[in-house]
């Protein structure tokens, strides 16, 4: 007996950290999450929305690129015309014969103030026999139209109403990406952490069920001299049972824990993962007030926002929408008419033909049913992202002041967890001792251990919940990412749009 006690001794002395020497990837908190960030593949998915709205913003501001246009036709017809007598007559005399052919070229350009200019250059060669003087001739012009919105579409916030909310959405993508990464290593954390708690609890069920066995094993030679029942064997027979059982379980556990920190860290190898780092255990200080104010900028809170810049824009644009189309129309060319080309140009150039106009075009729909609703849906839409923006910042300063009491009695917990281990290990001795005197069953002995073993998890789980409830304060703040070195620019979007061809 005095082999056993010595025995269960060296055996309650628990230690961490030791593990097999073929376990190939050991990983540090740091090197995990540096993995999660750069190689996650949730987080670079995510990355191709602000890269895919930055060609949105590219396309659309393609409303200013000139505009070139060419057209050309030919046409050949030959129509009767009524004689005197107001008859027709197919017979070349009373008929209309005419060839012409036509090549004409634009450049337009789109201005912010919506505005839309053409230099137009038009050139036409017409042959007819019903034109006394020119029955061959060629005509061209060279001028500029200019049509200008003065109530509807105009100005450059109507114009560029494409390009901003493409700008606005890339905005808001990179906050939804920045909450994505956020979320990613906040669970990076914790998953690292699940797997320490894993293999130590591992360790535990190691031991309760070396310490079971070897009480297994003397209870044997006991009975064998006669000195306990042979129902005693039963009993610690049913405690290596349930012990081999824990421990597969829990081996188990860890196995899939492995999967899905790898899974995470796309660390490239399927090798057993080995924890480097230790939970924190010492004081952490929180003041509320700077807890709470960080939690109102963090990004699906500013996500939101950005959302309502985009629902305020479409407001106003769908305000202008419902005034009158009224347009500026101003046209001003040069002509020329000859019967050689060269010439008809020479006449074009020498500004003796001028034309000019000027005009206003004036559209509005009856009753505008379309323009004033699509205002007022756009209304009720930024109403609503305000109400939403509330409920965001409501429940962060909720999540705030929850993180902040896990925090204080996650604390405490580890104190009363690392007393109640050193109670459980005492009695547990006590037990051991009343075995040996005959004063308490080997039942009594295996269920005093298992509770030493649920006080050695207890007190495991109890230093994990306090790191989880300190990255849960400084996920629901946003500042986990700089807290970890984490940043993320505009220009890695950039970049994945840059590089696609």
């Amino acid at each position: 007996m005095r082999h056993f006690v010595t025995s269960f001794a060296v055996l309650l002395c628990f230690a961490t950290g030791v593990y097999a020497a073929d376990q190939k990837l050991r990983i540090s908190l740091g090197e995990a999450i540096r993995l999660a960030a750069e190689k996650n593949l949730n987080v670079r998915a995510e990355l191709y929305n602000p890269a895919q709205f930055e060609a949105d913003i590219n396309r659309n501001r393609a409303i200013y690129d000139p505009q070139v246009s060419i057209q050309t036709f030919y046409s050949d017809s030959t129509v009767p015309v009524p004689d005197s007598n107001g008859s027709s007559s197919l017979s070349s005399s009373l008929s209309s014969v005419g060839h012409s052919f036509q090549f004409n070229s634009s450049i337009s350009q789109l201005f912010w103030s919506g505005a839309t200019a053409s230099l137009f250059f038009n050139n036409g060669y017409t042959e007819t026999n019903l034109s006394a003087t020119f029955q061959k001739y060629y005509r061209s012009s060279l001028g500029v139209t200019v049509s200008q919105p003065l109530l509807k579409n105009f100005g450059r916030e109507n114009t560029e109403i494409n390009i901003s909310i493409s700008r606005l959405s890339k905005f808001s993508s990179l906050e939804h990406f920045y909450s994505l990464l956020l979320n990613t290593i906040s669970q990076v954390r914790t998953e690292y952490f699940k797997l320490y708690s894993l293999r130590e609890q591992l360790e535990v069920r190691k031991v309760s069920l070396d310490l079971s066995r070897r009480i297994l094993s003397e209870t044997k030679a006991r009975v064998a001299a006669g000195v306990l029942p042979a129902m005693e064997i039963l009993n610690a027979e049913f405690g290596v049972t349930s012990r081999e059982k824990d421990l597969i379980d829990t081996e188990k556990a860890v196995s899939d824990q492995v999967d899905v920190l790898q899974v995470l860290l796309q660390s490239g190898s399927r090798t057993d993962i080995i924890i480097s780092d230790l939970p924190r255990r010492e004081p952490y200080q929180v003041n509320q007030d700077e807890a709470i104010k960080r939690a109102l900028t963090r990004p699906d809170i500013k996500e939101q926002k950005r959302n309502l810049d985009i629902s305020e824009l479409q407001t106003r644009v769908f305000n202008n929408n419902i005034k009158p189309d009224l347009s500026l129309n101003l046209s001003s060319s040069l002509v020329g008419l000859d019967r050689g080309y060269f010439k008809n140009l020479e006449n074009m150039g020498s500004l003796d033909n001028p034309a000019w106009s000027v005009g206003f075009a004036f559209n509005y729909p009856l009753g505008n049913n379309a323009a004033i609703n699509n205002y007022r849906r756009s209304r009720l839409k930024s109403a609503q992202t305000v109400l939403q923006i509330r409920i965001l910042e409501e429940n962060a300063t909720n999540e705030v002041l929850s993180a902040i009491r896990a925090i204080s009695s996650g604390y405490k917990l580890i104190e009363v967890a690392d007393r109640g281990r050193a109670f459980a290990e005492e009695r547990l001795r006590a037990f051991i001792r009343k075995n040996e005197v005959g004063l308490a069953t080997t039942k009594y002995v295996l269920d005093v251990e298992n509770d030493l073993a649920n006080a050695k998890n207890n007190q495991i789980t109890a230093v994990v919940t306090y790191d989880n409830a300190i990255t849960h304060l400084q996920q629901v703040t946003g500042e986990l990412l700089e807290r970890e070195g984490i940043r993320v620019v505009e220009g890695d979007a950039d970049k994945l749009y840059s590089n696609t061809r």
